[in-house]
């Protein structure tokens, strides 16, 4: 028998409510930007981040960020997907797949919205960057790539419970690092992030209601 939480009756009015404030929030968001030059929020977040750099936390800060790189980023779902596929987790393996379209997604936006990169004089700048800012495609992928992980990491009964809350723990980590590290490097604005991971969760809700339509969490081997 599902869990009281998975059933549709409870579940679904919970998750359409969800969806539709993400939905809401990430479309004045992108209005916003699309309008505002870099508000003091922003450039104050920025400073913040920013303010204490040294040789080490910058080579932190780009070992993460790397990570979202396009060749990176695809050479690692292949390998994740590959590698699921082969223990004949072909749902996961899927899942996994679909993460790259994340990428489409945001440079799609990114062109429609045409929000400019930060700027010297405002920040300073770490990473030569490409396209428009907003949302941040690192952001996105990181969201979609690490959410897709915790949903087969509490889906697959390979794990204790102790180690799904260590893994998933992890993976929600390595998204808010991956965050910091876009706006600490001076590529992305607090909103740009912000927009990136809304815009995450939105994809995710699609890309999970298919994966998680005839499973719930610990049904599956």
């Amino acid at each position: 028998m599902k869990p009281f939480f998975f059933n549709d009756t409870n579940l679904k009015p919970l998750l359409a409510g969800i969806f539709t404030v993400c939905l809401i929030t990430f479309v004045l968001l992108s209005l916003y930007v699309m309008v505002e030059p870099p508000q003091y929020l922003d450039i104050h977040i920025s400073k913040e981040i920013q303010e204490n750099q040294n040789i080490y936390i910058n080579n932190v800060m780009i070992g993460i960020s790397s990570l979202g790189r396009t060749t990176v980023s695809v050479i690692i779902v292949i390998f994740f997907s590959s590698f699921l596929a082969l223990k004949k987790h072909k749902k996961e393996a899927l899942l996994m797949i679909s993460t790259l379209f994340s990428g489409v997604l945001g440079l799609g936006l990114k062109i429609l919205i045409n929000r400019p990169r930060p700027t010297q004089d405002l920040v300073l700048l770490l990473e030569d960057t490409k396209y428009q800012s907003f949302p941040s495609g690192h952001v996105l992928f990181y969201t979609v790539f690490f959410g897709s992980i915790i949903m087969i990491i509490m889906t697959l009964k390979i794990f204790s419970n102790k180690m799904k809350i260590f893994l998933a723990a992890a993976c929600l980590g390595m998204i808010f690092m991956g965050a910091v590290s876009r706006v600490y490097l001076g590529a992305h604005w607090f909103t740009d992030v912000l927009g990136g991971f809304i815009l995450g969760i939105l994809f995710l809700f699609i890309t999970g209601h298919y994966y998680l339509k005839d499973s719930w969490i610990g049904s599956k081997l």
